[in-house]
């Protein structure tokens, strides 16, 4: 049996290749969608298709800022897409505008990602402080994206589930 020395590098390259398959995913099922399927609900009630775009690419601007790489692209789009749920009102942005939103935060995050050095995932990001830090130093970077990569596979089998309900 041949065996792999398990290395920082190791870890960063295995969570960093389950979220590029995430996003790609994510990129062929946008690709696939009709208009009326974006704005269609999961279940009665619940979230539309283009609420949960909206949702998954404000998070994921989120971490721009969460790993210290820029300002984020559209802090405004915050409250809409995650501090409040689907139909509070809001005016959404288009849906070729949601499209081209998350196409760049997920260029900008893969560019940024491609220039870390494995050890910089271990670091602590933005929202959690220095004393917390020490006590608990699983709160890093790569924690965040292992975390945010299953958030990101969570919301899409919602919009496999919604496609498959609304396909005619």
């Amino acid at each position: 049996m041949t065996t792999v020395q398990a290395t920082p590098a190791l870890f960063v390259k295995m969570a960093i290749s389950a979220w590029d398959s995430q996003v790609k995913q994510m990129d062929k099922l946008i690709e696939s969608f009709t208009d009326e399927q974006w704005m269609s609900e999961i279940a009665p009630g619940k979230n539309r298709g283009i609420y949960i775009l909206g949702h998954l690419a404000a998070v994921n601007d989120y971490m721009l800022s969460l790993f210290e790489f820029s300002d984020r692209l559209h802090p405004e789009w915050e409250h809409m897409f995650i501090r409040t749920p689907d139909k509070s009102g809001h005016e959404f942005p288009s849906l070729e505008q949601l499209k081209k939103y998350w196409r760049q935060v997920n260029e900008a995050l893969a560019s940024n990602f491609g220039k870390m050095e494995p050890e910089a995932w271990f670091l602590k990001h933005t929202s959690v402080s220095d004393e917390i830090f020490v006590k608990e130093p699983h709160r890093n970077k790569l924690n965040v994206l292992i975390n945010r990569t299953n958030h990101q596979s969570y919301h899409l089998g919602q919009l496999v589930l919604l496609q498959k309900l609304n396909t005619d």
